[in-house]
């Protein structure tokens, strides 16, 4: 099959170096990484990307300009092939420089081909009952080139299931696991700090990415309800993976201000299964006292919808370019919508590199170390 990973706008080569990790041939566009596999490659995927947001089988491909090209292309797909007869099939569509612009259009008539032909297939007169498993479709229409998707995921591959507790602007566990693959961090050399840390979501993904930990591990997946999956695959890649956890010696410290966030931490740490690999301490930024010669600092400062106190956090931002200022041969990763952080952190970046925090343009301020002698 034909398979598609998406993700956040920025991180593409991330999850395409994930996926060729995994041992797949990848072609890269925006917002998405393509692939080829099997049933069991779709489990692997959705077990595996830290990066992503959800796994799809690419149904077909195919060029269409009006309406009745439209209908005829997908009525011609094989439905009986992935839907059961009581398939639920919510349909989404998205269309971008395309002569067919209505989405509200595109996806009444993609609903009514597949009704058709189902009901063609299986003899069936009237209305689909839609009352058993969830079967996800998506027309998605680029310059006139339609791809009829199947969503594997369900909910978002950020939802690891670990999560119970979190602040008001929570950073999602792909974003956070996809910031720190883009350091150059040796876990078991060097020490890695958040200190804002929040929910504790970056110091957690950190752990759990040096552990080898499945993202997925603990989560239910759509695919396991479709009827033509034997989640006997899916349980031999749980066996495997718990199996290859790795058992190693971790210098993670988290810290924040608010002593009731570093209790929600601890909690979300202990459902992850890393409390124990991470160092929880309530500490404000100006306090801090960075020990060791070399490691990674990545900070998820309050920025956007949370900076209500303007001037409060840039002052968070000197303080932050003070402190970290005494661990030059340090790696410095920090995110914020702030264009004048520098300003006020006081220092200008090594590089930046824009990123999408939902739909808030964001950007990653890296500061390299000086390099190892």
């Amino acid at each position: 099959m034909k398979l598609i990973a998406t993700m956040s706008s920025g991180f593409e080569s991330i999850t395409a170096k994930e996926l060729q990790k995994l041992g797949y041939d990848t072609k890269t566009e925006n917002g998405k990484v393509y692939f080829e596999g099997s049933y069991e490659d779709i489990a692997k995927a959705n077990l595996w990307l830290r990066s992503a947001d959800r796994v799809k089988i690419l149904i077909d491909t195919f060029k269409a300009t009006t309406f009745e090209e439209l209908f005829d292309k997908v009525h011609d797909i094989e439905w009986d092939k992935w839907l059961p007869l009581n398939a639920a099939f919510p349909i989404k569509a998205r269309t971008v420089k395309s002569q067919l612009h209505s989405e509200r259009d595109i996806q009444a008539i993609t609903k009514k081909a597949i009704v058709n032909k189902m009901a063609d297939v299986f003899m069936r007169r009237g209305r689909l009952p839609e009352t058993g498993a969830k079967f996800p479709i998506e027309t998605r229409i680029h310059k006139d080139v339609v791809e009829v998707t199947l969503d594997t995921t369900g909910e978002s591959l950020y939802k690891r299931g670990y999560r119970i507790e979190h602040g008001a602007a929570p950073l999602k566990e792909n974003f956070a696991a996809a910031m720190i693959m883009l350091t150059v961090w040796h876990p078991e050399e060097d020490p890695f700090l958040d200190p804002t840390t929040g929910s504790g979501t970056i110091a957690i993904e950190a752990a759990r990415l040096a552990k080898n930990i499945a993202p997925g591990i603990q989560r239910h997946f759509l695919f396991e309800d479709f009827d033509w999956f034997d989640n006997k695959i899916l349980e031999n890649l749980k066996e495997s993976a718990e199996a290859g956890v790795k058992k190693i010696d971790l210098d993670i410290y988290a810290s924040d201000i608010d002593g009731s966030m570093i209790d929600v931490a601890k909690l979300n740490a202990h459902d992850a299964g890393v409390l124990h690999d991470i160092k929880f301490k309530q500490v404000a930024v100006k306090d801090l006292k960075i020990e060791g010669k070399y490691g990674t600092i990545i900070s998820n400062p309050p920025y956007g919808q949370r900076m209500s106190d303007m001037a409060g956090v840039r002052k968070l931002y000197k303080e932050m370019g003070e402190v970290f200022s005494t661990a030059p041969t340090w790696n410095k990763y920090i995110l914020t919508s702030d264009e004048e952080f520098e300003k006020y952190y006081g220092q200008l970046a090594t590089k930046k590199r824009k990123l999408y925090n939902g739909s808030l343009r964001t950007d990653l301020y890296q500061y390299w170390a000086n390099k190892r002698h």
